[in-house]
């Protein structure tokens, strides 16, 4: 066996190995964790580890005050079967979220296993919904969106839970405060500096931001912006920090550009909190009569298709998505497998967020 493997993974397939040629029968009671850390000389915690990865496979079964015993019926196609990841996302099927899971279902499935697709739809409730149908499914580990990851983690004991029973999990996009568990995301707070110091370059001195602050991109990207001012020696008028939260997106941005764009002294460029903002902020400009980008200069956020999809293209700043989703699902796989030379840095993925430059900014309109 190869040594690279941790060793609850050395003891897995050798429990598989008696499975298979019959020391260990269906129906039959598995010796007791201490028997079997006595015969391989190994800690409990590491048994323990061996045990939970069976289960999940559905080939072990524990029987409370009984013990643990070879699943009955079908072990052996069970095996046959590829393992499960389970992905949940704030969102499946609109703006970037789609993209990702593409990158990841398409890594996956080159490496034999399957996918448990779930969405929260930016709820806390439905978080919980899904992850406990998640951890009543056999899954081999879980890529998890958080949901409105500034507002705290309610759902915190379902996360121990995970941890208790060794499920390798990651989170994608940010993760939860409280949890040290590895995370790919973009340089949200490098993405609003890059975007603010972008228009200030140009000469834009009166930049309204709009950004959605009950998750922590948001947060970040504000900070970013925010910092552009700053250093900039530019101050920055109350009325042209906008935020709001998941609930809010639909009505009340677009109601506060409206406001911004109406007074004497108007903003001259926006940077919202991401593309599908960028285009009711854009629309709201059209309507008071006003033209992108000569009198209204707009950057976004994420690159999406919405980017290319209005009368004038939009300049934004780069999120990996597909490459994001393909190396969340390598890293959890090497997680899984216990490949740490093939995981490398078992820690964070910091994307940097690239410049877009495309029609929707230009120099101000001397007024």
């Amino acid at each position: 066996m190869s040594k690279r493997l941790p060793k609850y993974i050395v003891l897995k397939n050798e429990l598989l190995s008696w499975m298979e040629s019959g020391k260990l029968s269906p129906g039959s009671q598995v010796p007791s964790e201490n028997e079997i850390a006595e015969q391989f000389s190994l800690s409990r915690q590491t048994v323990r580890q061996a045990f939970s990865e069976l289960e999940r496979q559905g080939l072990l079964e524990r029987v409370q005050g009984k013990g643990t015993f070879v699943r009955s019926a079908g072990f052996r196609e069970e095996a046959a079967q590829p393992r499960t990841i389970g992905i949940v996302t704030t969102y499946i099927s609109d703006y970037i979220f789609p993209h990702i899971v593409r990158g990841a279902e398409a890594e996956l499935r080159s490496r034999g296993y399957r996918l448990l697709l779930a969405s929260t739809d930016n709820d806390k409730e439905k978080e919980m919904e899904c992850l406990r149908l998640m951890l009543s499914e056999p899954l081999s580990g879980l890529i998890i969106e958080p949901t409105k990851s500034a507002e705290g983690n309610p759902n915190l004991p379902f996360y121990l839970s995970m941890q208790s029973r060794n499920l390798p999990f990651l989170m994608i996009n940010e993760r939860y405060r409280e949890l040290e568990v590895p995370c790919l995301k973009v340089d949200d707070e490098l993405g609003g500096l890059t975007a603010a110091r972008y228009l200030i370059k140009q000469g834009h001195r009166r930049i309204a931001g709009f950004f959605k602050t009950d998750d922590l991109q948001g947060v970040s990207r504000l900070r970013g912006f925010m910092h552009a001012h700053r250093e900039a020696g530019i101050p920055l008028a109350p009325e042209h920090v906008v935020t709001y939260a998941t609930g809010q997106k639909g009505e009340l941005p677009a109601a506060k550009v409206r406001e911004l764009l109406s007074a004497q002294e108007r903003p001259t460029a926006l940077v919202a909190y991401n593309d599908e903002l960028a285009m009711p902020l854009m629309n709201a400009a059209r309507e008071l009569g006003l033209s992108v980008p000569d009198d209204l200069s707009v950057v976004g956020f994420d690159d999406s298709a919405l980017a290319l999809a209005s009368g004038v293209p939009l300049t934004t700043l780069s999120h990996p998505k597909e490459e994001m989703g393909r190396e969340a699902a390598r890293r959890l796989i090497a997680m899984i497998e216990g490949e740490a030379d093939a995981a490398g840095d078992p820690d964070d993925v910091l994307y940097v967020p690239e410049l877009i430059e495309r029609n929707s900014a230009v120099a101000p309109a001397s007024r």
